[in-house]
């Protein structure tokens, strides 16, 4: 066996690179999914007549994903913490792009009928799989080769990877659709973009799956790893190990991470349909229209009117572009909360944070409603994007370094990612969901949708509390469980 201090060091730029470039292209891809499951994926796949059950159905096949990233951090946890980062990095990376290629290429609704909704769910699915073992591999790359008191500074670059693959994803739709002939107006969803344009995004993931395997492979063991090797440290059945010795780790760590998963998934799928919906029955009825006849539907104006509520009426262009703009936000204050996280410590950071969360779920109808003046709720709006990613920002960039802190090596991969995905359930997978719902009840107000928000970051904030500090904590001296114990 290698001892620890002959393996081979990894150089921080290949560190920073090869936590960076893989989690940008997972998130793409992860993106690219989310901005067709309100634009494209209801007309193409869930054609049911009505606007509000076709959204649903799309935002559940895009939740069915997080039921089943737990199950890839379960798999590609074992192989982490029983064989090394590299290969598996390698091996989840493979798995998002095949499967987000493959999305690119399904026939719709209109050719195959109620089979093409069941091929976009499996291949949903796969995604989730394979995002469940990336975000947790790449933050042990990250930390596990970061120098003394730096380890949260060098946590953020994986979690940078989710700003950058939103810009990135949105860019090249908004490229698209403006590549594209709009003959009824400027709107997204034109016949060419329905046709064959939507599928070009699923497609160019080819080209960065091919640069993020070039960069992983070059990666070597972090040291830490290398010494729990050396030291008899690693599991045979590393999920049995975690699940008995750091379930109290699993279960913390799951709802620290709820506030932030909510809050995005807020700030990206339910903003986006709420912005871009039309404010008013006239234009949301000759949009239904339009989208019917592109499906090959019928269209029953009445029905249509009976469901109607109302969204802020910006057109997608317009708004996506606002998101970018909160997004780079969002980028800034990641990279900003690592340092601070390494000098004040993450749980006091992240207590203040949180609280802010909080705050900011009660202001949705400050920010969110429609007023007078036009310009006037463009500012609001702006103003709403930019506070929420900020704060999304300031709880996202430490947490690269506070879940893989909660374990020992060991069992480090397997406990993060575990963690880390259970929370995609009770967030990512429902916020969509709920939000919508609570949107339809209350007629088209957000009130509710913030307070929904308001409630998950006060259980991340009592988790927090019940919470140890990790600053400090010695990865060379929290290897886990040698040879000799019982698992």
């Amino acid at each position: 066996m290698t001892s620890a201090s002959a393996a081979p060091a990894n150089p921080r730029s290949r560190v920073i690179t090869a936590s960076l470039v893989g989690t940008t292209i997972e998130f793409y891809d992860f993106y690219v999914y989310a901005t067709a499951a309100v634009l494209v994926f209801p007309v193409l796949f869930f054609p049911t007549g009505n606007d509000t059950t076709s959204l649903l159905l799309s935002f559940s096949v895009f939740g069915a994903a997080m039921v089943a990233r737990p199950l890839g951090a379960v798999v590609f946890g074992h192989f982490g913490d029983r064989f090394g980062r590299k290969i598996t990095l390698v091996w989840s990376l493979l798995t998002m792009g095949v499967a987000t290629i493959l999305i690119g290429c399904l026939p719709t609704f209109q050719d195959i009928g109620a089979a093409a909704a069941l091929l976009l769910l499996i291949l949903r699915l796969a995604q989730g799989f394979a995002l469940g073992g990336e975000w947790s591999g790449a933050a042990l790359v990250a930390t596990e080769n970061a120098p003394q008191g730096r380890r949260a500074w060098y946590g953020t670059f994986p979690q940078l990877g989710a700003p950058l693959g939103f810009i990135i994803a949105n860019t090249v739709f908004l490229a698209i659709s403006w590549a594209l002939p709009h003959p009824d107006g400027p709107a997204q969803q034109s016949e060419a973009f329905l046709a064959w344009g939507w599928r070009v995004p699923f497609l160019f993931s080819a080209v960065m799956v091919v640069i993020g395997l070039w960069v992983r492979l070059r990666l070597v063991e972090s040291e830490t790893f290398v010494k729990a090797a050396a030291h008899g440290a690693l599991r045979k059945f590393p999920l049995v190990t975690v699940i008995k010795r750091n379930g109290r780790q699993i279960v913390l760590g799951t709802f620290i991470m709820l506030a932030t998963y909510v809050l995005f998934y807020l700030m990206t799928n339910f903003t986006l349909s709420y912005g871009t919906k039309a404010a008013d029955l006239d234009t949301a009825t000759e949009a239904a229209r339009t989208a019917a006849a592109a499906s090959g539907q019928s269209f029953d104006a009445a029905a249509f009117a009976d469901q109607f509520y109302p969204g802020l009426g910006f057109g997608y262009t317009d708004f996506v572009l606002m998101q970018i703009i909160g997004v780079v936000f969002f980028g800034i204050f990641t990279l900003l909360a690592g340092p601070v996280a390494d000098t004040i410590g993450r749980r006091r950071l992240l207590l203040w944070v949180t609280g802010a969360i909080i705050v900011f779920g009660l202001t949705f109808n400050v920010f969110l409603l429609p007023q007078v003046d036009p310009k006037f709720t463009g500012a609001m709006v702006q103003a709403f994007l930019v506070f929420g990613f900020m704060l999304m920002g300031a709880t996202f960039g430490p947490m690269g370094a506070v879940l893989p802190e909660l374990f020992p090596t060991n069992v480090r991969y397997s406990g993060s990612a575990i963690a880390y995905n259970l929370s995609s359930i009770l967030g990512a997978a429902l916020a969509p969901i709920v939000a919508v719902a609570l949107w339809a009840a209350t007629g088209g107000s957000p009130w509710l949708v913030g307070l929904y928000l308001s409630a998950m970051a006060g259980l991340t904030f009592v988790a927090l509390i019940l919470a140890p500090e990790t600053k400090d904590m010695d990865y060379d001296d929290n290897i886990g469980v040698a040879a000799s114990g019982s698992l």
